[in-house]
């Protein structure tokens, strides 16, 4: 009933991935099966025949989700069922994307939908270093146009060896986690974090990576061949008219050219300039109503494209002026928000963030609900891009994938260098809004998230910093940019994202849009790019150079104290009672749980005061009495014999008639009162029943004896 073709693909540890075509999903396009152990994801692929009136790109989608069966759970939700893509789905989403788009040919301009479902899910296999191979196997079983094929593997530094797509249990131990994505001959794609690597060592990761893919992508077309697909189908989704390309070229090209040349550091002043251009020439055909002005802006566009492109390559200088390793000016500033716990403002160019730092407790931490994993987070950053950052009207519709992955990266970069959770009881939220955006967003949050965790009191390992570097290229010559603005990421060949502290990279994160970039132009970029990230270090040292030495006023204090594992419910007491008891009386949030064998009782409180009174409260619940210490005690109780003090939460000693002075008292009456604080030193426990003995007079001066 099945026509099954199935290609295996060895891994260097003599693990194997299989694809299997033919049996799931048939009516798609393209669909495989691969596995790695009991790993198992379902990539299809579906495109129109043809493109739709008017579209000039290509409207690709690419959805990865994750079925919580694939796991053997059933979702948290409150509906029990896979909703909308969480953003770890769509972080893998966008890993996939961004290494297809630019494989495509560049006038295939049908919808196209490439769904990647995990449908097994092996508790020792990350899945989303199989996405993009399930997804380009697709596609090469399929006749659809693809350049490919391409693949990603995970490789990760692990005990000082590079190994590829690692177990989950071994990735604990990486210095350094990158997916790397690419062809048989280029690298197209690399996205990961490292605790502080050197140049050298993402480039031999990149290097070690690339062969394996070289396989995979050998791999596919040997199945693409086995299952008669290697002519793909016909299309014809562009039409031109050369002779007004010619046109717009004789008109157009030398003045777009020379208004590149006026450095221009404005964003807004250049496209003006480009739009007067193209407004000219239109009015000459204002009598004509023959000519396909859509076309027109198109020629025209890729007029400027290679005209900035050419004023790079042949001058060396950019849009704006600079020379190509050149940054924007920076300016920082930080403490600008007086109420929150820390906050910073990073200006680069026409780039700018507004970053705040939030401390909460353990009840803010976030809920982490995926298919392969269980749990909670304690570092959450988000990044914010509304439209007005860019002069734009667009409606508020909460983050997009675009916000979700500049989000993320700036996530990686930062949380290398946060305190070990045993050092940090608080959570951490930074939130990154984009008040103008000319390129390099995302190294704008990082550079101010930095700033931000160091006015909060955030006790980081160093600072951060980020650069976005770019390339532009033709068969002869190149140029490697630094600090690269929005239209040269448009206009150019690469955007490459490199963060760091003053010894090494935390996080990367580079797309490519050209072929045939050699290891050379790689290793001059990151060494730009190291330089550059010192620069911008240096001008945020100028703001705030050190750690604050304290909270701010307002923020939560907290106070962790470590308890024996049977003296929890103690603090808890019946029902919540005593801890609810304590947290009304102190104004304090207290968090209590039980880890290695033992209690750790968090106190969060916003003014010293309310911080020492609940401390004193659960250090005196958990006290173990002493003999000779010095208790401050409460009389509960009179007796004729003398009086009942509590010295520690729930405990009671009897301070007797003798010990209460060094006069002889007759009786108690008149002597002390209920509810009437008295400094009381434990003097004896009795072995047998465990009472406590207290005394009062061993602390007041002793009478002169009149009898020596």
């Amino acid at each position: 009933m099945f026509q099954i073709t199935t290609q295996s693909v060895p891994l260097p540890d003599g693990r194997e991935i299989t694809i299997e075509t033919g049996k799931l999903a048939r009516q798609a396009d393209g669909a495989v099966v691969v596995r790695l152990g009991d790993t198992m994801l379902l990539a299809t692929v579906v495109s129109s025949k043809e493109a739709k009136e008017g579209v000039d790109f290509l409207p690709l989608s690419v959805d990865y989700q994750e079925k919580f069966a694939s796991a053997g759970r059933i979702p948290g939700s409150f509906q029990r069922r896979e909703g909308k893509l969480s953003d770890h789905e769509v972080l893998i989403s966008r890993l996939v994307d961004r290494a297809l788009r630019p494989i495509f040919p560049e006038d295939y301009h049908a919808d196209t939908q490439v769904m990647i479902t995990l449908i097994s899910a092996d508790p020792q296999v990350l899945p989303d270093a199989l996405a993009a191979l399930a997804a380009s196997a697709a596609l090469a079983v399929s006749d659809i146009p693809f350049n490919g094929p391409i693949s990603e593997v995970r490789v990760a530094k692990i005990d000082g060896e590079y190994k590829i797509n690692p177990l989950i249990s071994e990735l604990e131990r990486a210095s350094l986690d990158l997916i790397v994505g690419a062809t048989e001959q280029d690298i197209c794609m690399v996205e990961g974090e490292m605790n502080e690597c050197s140049e050298a060592e993402v480039l031999e990761a990149l290097k070690v990576a690339h062969e394996v893919i070289k396989l995979q992508c050998q791999a596919q077309k040997e199945l693409e061949a086995k299952v008669g697909k290697t002519e793909k189908r016909t299309y014809s989704h562009e039409t031109h008219d050369e002779e007004l390309r010619v046109a717009v070229r004789a008109y157009c090209y030398d003045k777009i050219y020379e208004a590149a040349r006026q450095k221009q550091t404005v964003k807004k002043l250049r496209s003006d300039a480009f739009k007067a251009i193209l407004n000219e020439y239109l009015e000459t055909f204002a009598e004509d109503a023959d000519v396909n002005k859509t076309l027109v802006k198109t020629y025209f566009n890729d007029l400027v494209w290679e005209a900035s492109r050419r004023l790079v390559l042949d001058e060396r200088y950019r849009l704006d002026g600079r020379v190509l390793d050149q940054i924007r000016p920076i300016v920082c500033e930080a403490d600008v928000l007086p109420r929150a716990h820390g906050s910073s403002l990073f200006t680069r160019g026409e780039t700018q963030s507004l970053t705040t730092v939030t401390l909460g407790t353990k009840m803010d931490e976030q809920i982490v609900d995926q298919a392969m994993f269980q749990g909670y987070s304690k570092f959450l950053l988000h990044y914010n891009f509304p439209g007005f950052s860019t002069g734009e009207v667009k409606p508020n519709r909460g983050p997009g994938r675009r916000e979700v992955g500049h989000g993320n990266l700036a996530h990686r970069a930062l949380k290398k260098v946060l305190p070990p959770d045993a050092d940090n009881p608080y959570t951490i939220r930074i939130v990154s809004d984009i008040l103008e955006s000319n390129g390099s967003s995302s190294m704008a949050t990082v550079c101010a998230g930095t700033m931000a965790l160091m006015d909060a009191g955030v006790k980081i390992k160093a600072p951060v910093a980020g650069i976005a570097m770019g390339l532009i290229t033709d068969s002869e010559k190149y140029a490697v940019l630094s600090d690269i603005l929005g239209d040269e990421d448009h206009l150019g060949d690469m955007d490459f994202k490199v963060t760091g502290t003053e010894q090494g990279i935390t996080a990367c994160q580079m797309d490519m849009k050209v072929n045939g970039l050699s290891y050379e132009v790689l290793e001059q970029a990151l060494e730009q790019a190291r330089a550059g990230r010192l620069h911008i270090l240096g001008e945020m040292k100028k703001a705030i150079s050190e750690v604050r030495d304290d909270l701010k006023p307002h923020a939560p204090r907290a106070h962790v104290i470590k308890i024996e594992q049977s003296q929890i419910g103690a603090v808890i007491g019946p029902g919540g009672k005593v801890v609810q008891e304590i947290q009304k009386e102190s104004g304090t949030t207290i968090v209590i749980e039980e880890k290695d064998n033992a209690g750790y009782v968090s106190i969060f409180a916003t003014n010293k005061e309310g911080m020492d009174k609940a401390i004193s409260r659960v250090k005196g619940i958990v006290a173990i009495p002493e003999i000779g210490e010095i208790y401050d005690g409460k009389v509960k109780t009179i007796m004729p014999f003398g009086a009942f003090v509590e010295f520690l939460p729930n405990k009671d000693g009897l301070l007797h008639i003798s010990e209460i002075k060094w006069e002889r008292l007759e009786a108690m009456e008149g002597v002390l009162e209920v509810g009437e604080e008295v400094r009381v030193k434990l003097i004896d426990i009795d072995k047998k029943t465990g009472k406590y003995r207290l005394s009062r007079k061993v602390l007041l001066p002793k009478p002169a004896n009149k009898n020596p």
